[in-house]
């Protein structure tokens, strides 16, 4: 175990850092000549100084990478800079294992091993580490992160390591691991069996929590009866024994088809309610989905069995919905989101993608014999294309409810352009997945009377929606076009326009944008928006109501960051353009091929904003009239770039949804959502400090 002068090392090491008061990184990463000037400058100030096992080449991941570098680095410091070498402290680099690739799985004895080289080879210096780091792949469990550091640290420090970064507060003793978990953990960390990371694996769940709840929980739900089980594991997204409580459901049932009408249906009754009622949350709902769909899936072979028999396999649903993302438009993890929130309330639901005509749309719909139709979009041209297919609804007679989600819609525009565009049905306008299912429920009811209540309170709410839209228009007095040029903001160029470093086009591939550097870029507040968690990162993850959730879906996203990142499955690309402008005509711009500003190779027409503005110190704006005018002389310049971080997606959503995965294949669309947004905002950054440089002095992203 961790015994007291083993401890005493580690706090000896922490009060060493206390009393040097300055302790600065350095590497090789730069060449050996900014290594010394960095040594020497340290030195002056008396400094000590972690040492990233870190050069031209880049990180050291294996031993004698890790030793090759720091024998170097030693050299150099104490032989020719003269550096105390007691106030060196080496970082060889800890990484995680048992992440599932076999390139991870010396990670942690390759540091061990690589401490006692260093112990022996240069004496004095210390030795340091992240000791969270080694554990990353199992973010979530606790105790299984607590062992593998105990375990990792018994080791280390017995090779010498001085010191580590690690929450004390959560360090396991190294003998108090109960023995089933300490052996394979130490078969991970010390790499002693091919198999030791789907050991470890497979047994990581037993101990979550604080292991005997999960045991306890564990022994008790599957004393239930079978239809129990299949609750339970529905409520708490449980995949490991559907199959075997399926068959034994199936078996105790005269028909396959009554497993999914009674138990499965049931148990997504109850995580209907719990959700309706605020005590479940959405991503909860969608693991339960995946547990659904397993079950389902196991039982199909058996109910298509049946129907080559010619027997009656009628199933009855709540309805059946067409949908999808309309022509233009590519996103789709709300609309994917909306469809598992529907099926799991009994609806079936035929999703067409993305990018999808209105013909399509219709033609599917007729010959699916749907019930409803869903359009989904989020980008503002969605919303043109939303009013041509009511319209082609109308001119071809259908008689179809249908409902109107996405970023960019609203009640207002669905009112004023939407319906009004369509008169055979109702056309609802949805905000979230949670609302969909009281929508569709009340759109399809049975209930002849309870439908038309529901219609008749959405005319009214329309009506007075497009009451209120027509004030408005006519409170916000339009000027015309001149008189609103005349009022353009006074902007002076005075000639001190900063020429762009690069001009012309710059095209960045996946060797160019390191995604894990892009990842510190990430806004998490949209990726709880997209799980319907409401509230801001970092302050949802300790919300009294959503935290929990929020902290669990919040890490899966961070494992699943980590996983594309090691693996490299997902790259991000990108095109930077800047060029010679000048504004003309008050609201375009010409874009010119060269400096000489002679041949122009695209003229770009900006709107203007055209409501009646009286108060002082009120313009109305153009983009056009943040660029230098032609005639005034100046030579100015415009900037764009394109990005995605998504290459290599496809593959993956189609390997999580063969699994009937919905939960990881909403999570990496969001995960790369997130990468896409990230980038944007690194380009940014690349474009105002380097590609144009007219921040070179700005502060790097923290």
């Amino acid at each position: 175990m961790l015994d007291s002068s083993k401890w005493e090392i580690l706090e000896a090491g922490l009060k060493w850092i206390q009393g040097k008061g300055v302790v600065n990184s350095i590497s090789m990463k730069e060449g050996e000549d900014k290594f010394r000037e960095q040594a020497r400058k340290l030195m002056k100030y008396g400094a000590a100084v972690i040492v990233m096992a870190f050069d031209e080449v880049g990180q050291a991941d294996t031993r004698a990478r890790k030793i090759e570098i720091c024998r170097r680095s030693y050299h150099i410091l104490v032989d020719e800079v003269g550096f105390p070498p007691e106030d060196i402290i080496f970082d060889p680099n800890i990484f995680a294992i048992a992440t599932g690739i076999e390139e991870h799985n010396r990670y942690a004895l390759d540091f061990i091993e690589a401490t006692g080289d260093i112990t022996r080879e240069l004496p004095y210096a210390k030795v340091s580490g992240g000791v969270s780091n080694v554990s990353f792949s199992f973010r979530g469990n606790n105790p299984v992160r607590e062992a593998i550091h105990a375990v990792f640290l018994y080791h280390a420090i017995k090779q010498g390591m001085t010191m580590g970064i690690v929450n004390a507060g959560q360090l396991a003793l190294y003998e108090d691991i109960p023995p089933k978990l300490r052996n394979a953990v130490e078969d991970a960390v010390l790499n002693r069996t091919p198999d030791a990371t789907d050991n470890l694996l497979a047994m990581a769940g037993e101990f979550a929590g604080n292991g005997e709840v999960a045991e306890k929980e564990t022994q008790e739900w599957r004393g239930l009866s079978v239809s129990d089980r299949l609750s339970h594991a529905l409520v708490k997204g449980i995949t490991e024994f559907i199959d075997e409580d399926t068959e034994e459901a199936r078996q105790a049932f005269a028909r396959p088809l009554e497993v999914i009408e009674g138990p499965l249906m049931d148990g997504m009754s109850i995580v209907g309610d719990l959700f309706g009622s605020g005590k479940m949350f959405l991503p909860q709902v969608v693991k339960s989905a995946r547990v659904m769909k397993k079950a389902v899936a196991y039982l199909m072979p058996f109910i298509e069995e049946e129907k080559r028999l010619n027997m009656d396999t009628a199933s009855s649903s709540n309805g059946k919905i067409v949908m999808a993302t309309v022509k233009g438009d590519v996103h789709d993890i709300g609309k994917n989101i909306v469809g598992v929130v529907l099926q799991c309330n009994n609806f079936e639901v035929i999703d067409l993608g993305v990018m999808v005509p209105a013909e399509k749309i219709l033609r599917t719909a007729k010959e699916e014999g749907a019930d409803m139709i869903g359009l989904s979009g989020l980008i503002t041209p969605s919303l043109d294309e939303m009013v041509h297919v009511a319209k082609e609804m109308e001119r071809q007679g259908f008689n179809l409810p249908v409902m109107i989600g996405g970023a960019t819609t609203s009640k207002a525009h669905t009112a004023v352009k939407i319906e009004q565009n369509y008169k055979r049905n109702q056309v609802v306008h949805v905000t979230n997945a949670s609302r969909s299912v009281g929508v569709a429920s009340a759109l399809l009811s049975k209930d002849t009377e309870r439908r038309q209540k529901f219609v008749d309170e959405i005319k009214a709410d329309y009506e007075k929606t497009r009451i209120r839209y027509k004030d408005r228009a006519k409170a916000g007095r339009r000027v015309s076009l001149d008189k609103a040029r005349q009022n353009k903001p006074p902007i002076q160029f005075d000639g001190h326009v900063v020429q762009p470093k690069k001009l012309g086009v710059t095209v960045l591939t996946e060797k160019d944008i390191d995604l894990n550097v892009v990842k510190d870029y990430i806004d998490w507040t949209p990726f709880f928006q997209t799980w319907e968690l409401a509230g801001a990162y970092p302050r949802i993850l300790t919300d009294d109501v959503v935290g929990v959730e929020a902290t669990r879906v919040y890490q899966d996203a961070l494992n699943m960051l980590d996983e594309v990142i090691a693996t490299q499955c997902l790259q991000a690309r990108a095109v930077v353009g800047l060029f010679p402008a000048n504004q003309v005509n008050h609201d375009d711009i010409e874009i010119y091929a060269d400096e000489s500003r002679g041949d122009v190779i695209e003229r770009l027409s900006f709107l203007r904003i055209q409501n009646e503005l009286t108060a002082p110190g009120k313009y109305n704006h153009s983009l056009a009239d943040f660029v230098a005018p032609k005639d005034s002389g100046v030579a100015d310049y415009i900037g764009a770039f394109a990005c995605a971080a998504g290459f290599g997606i496809d593959p993956l959503v189609a390997k999580y949804e063969a699994d009937h995965d919905d939960y990881n294949s909403i999570m990496i669309k969001a995960v790369a959502d997130r990468l896409a947004e990230a980038t944007a905002e690194y380009l940014h950054e690349k474009v105002r400090k380097e590609f144009w440089g007219y921040a070179e002095a700005e502060e790097s992203h923290q």
